[in-house]
């Protein structure tokens, strides 16, 4: 059995750690309809020209501009119609002098002819076009390759898959797309106390809310998460459950990483394999455990958050969110650049030697903390996000600036 007393790191010391981890990012290919939010895995360019020929801009009539010159409303030029062609259709005439043919709007240009001219500035009778207005060669046509050239690149790999970007690949015909596998993360809620929605609420019993909202957390960086069922608080339990979930690439706990006699965790996982961290110098979350367990060439990664609700995701969003992102092939969140300056409702006191992180709600241009303690999940519910207190401050005044950053999500 190993050591079970925390040895408190600093908080920077331990994203160093966290950054260090490695995992070993897989790509797969899949359809098309099913992209919407994954993570492009490969640079993709364009496999033909877009569009793919000379089209129509307008409905009217296409025409060879110089055939429009010194058109107007008070001398119209008369051009006789060869033939319609809408969109889908392919053109079968050529376009020649004082000749013109009717297009709809993304229609192929039929050859011989420059330009369009809207329906607007135009009245046909019998056969013969009158032209209200010039035109000048390109009016009103997208040319081939206008929007993007074949060979160019169209999309860079880590793009995240929005509407805009798979109608891109929609574009070029792409139904098979690269991805960066969408990591699975177990998530172990742990605690003798804890019951499932659906069961009775005997006296001494408690709801479990952390493999809920742990897994939507996991669900918002990107990665898949697998739930299983509330582990007991005893060595085996863990051990057990633990080893049930080693095809996974990230196992996140909750519970039974204290000092305390029933908290277990730091055992197994120091039997298992190796602990990183154990204690974190910061409020709340200080009993945050961090470690790897061998699984053939590869390590898993193991957090263990501690039990309550509100330390559970402080710690989520502050350490684990950055690295679920990461190896799931987004972009890190970036909180000095998400960050928003607000001045504090009221004079806050912090525990002097930790940093904290205090979560508050925003309300006009102010901050507001939420002064519940880290069992309270209801905290979690109202808060916009959280701001730092560094360990050497025990007093932020009211009015002073602080930076509040919004909880990271898709």
């Amino acid at each position: 059995m190993g050591n079970v007393f925390l040895n408190l790191m600093d908080q920077d010391e331990v994203k160093e750690i966290i950054e260090s981890l490695k995992i070993q990012r897989k790509i797969e290919k899949i359809d098309l309809a099913d992209v919407y939010k994954r993570i492009l895995a490969e640079d993709i360019y364009a496999i033909i020209d877009l569009p793919p020929f000379d089209r129509a801009a307008m409905d009217g009539y296409a025409v060879r501009s110089q055939d429009t010159f010194g058109a107007s409303e008070d001398n119209p030029i008369s051009l006789d119609l060869i033939e319609r062609v809408g969109a889908g259709d392919v053109p079968l005439k050529t376009v020649r002098e004082s000749k013109c043919t009717e297009i709809g709007t993304g229609a192929p240009m039929p050859e011989g002819a420059d330009s369009v001219v809207m329906v607007e500035f135009t009245n046909i009778e019998d056969g013969i076009v009158q032209i209200y207005g010039a035109v000048s060669p390109g009016t009103n046509l997208s040319a081939r390759g206008s929007d993007m050239k074949k060979g160019e690149l169209l999309l860079s790999k880590g793009s995240l898959l929005t509407p805009e970007r798979i109608g891109a690949l929609s574009a070029i015909g792409m139904s098979k797309v690269p991805v960066f596998t969408k990591p699975t993360v177990a998530v172990i809620s742990t605690g003798n106390e804890l019951i499932k929605p659906d069961q009775e609420l005997l006296h001494g019993k408690l709801y479990d809310i952390n493999s809920e909202t742990i897994s939507n957390a996991v669900k918002a960086c990107g990665c898949t998460p697998i739930c299983s069922q509330i582990v007991k608080d005893d060595y085996d339990s863990i051990k057990n459950t633990i080893n049930e979930f080693t095809h996974a690439d990230v196992i996140i706990t909750s519970g039974g990483t204290s000092a305390g006699a029933g908290d277990v965790l730091r055992q197994v996982v120091d039997d298992m394999g190796r602990v990183l961290v154990h204690g974190i110098s910061v409020k709340p979350g200080k009993p945050t455990l961090i470690g790897t367990l061998p699984e053939g060439n590869e390590d898993i990664i193991l957090f263990g958050l501690p039990g309550y609700p509100v330390s559970a995701l402080m710690i989520f969003n502050a350490f684990v969110a950055p690295f679920l992102r990461e190896i799931a092939g987004f972009p890190r969140y970036n909180q000095k650049k998400e960050s928003i300056v607000l001045k504090l409702s009221r004079r806050y006191h912090s525990a002097r030697g930790r940093s904290h992180y205090v979560l508050a709600k925003i309300k006009g241009n102010a901050a507001i903390p939420i002064l519940k303690d880290s069992g309270a999940i209801t905290a979690l519910s109202e808060a916009d996000g959280y701001f730092k207190v560094p360990k050497n401050v025990e007093i932020i005044e009211k009015g002073e600036e602080i930076k509040l950053i919004p909880f990271p999500s898709l």
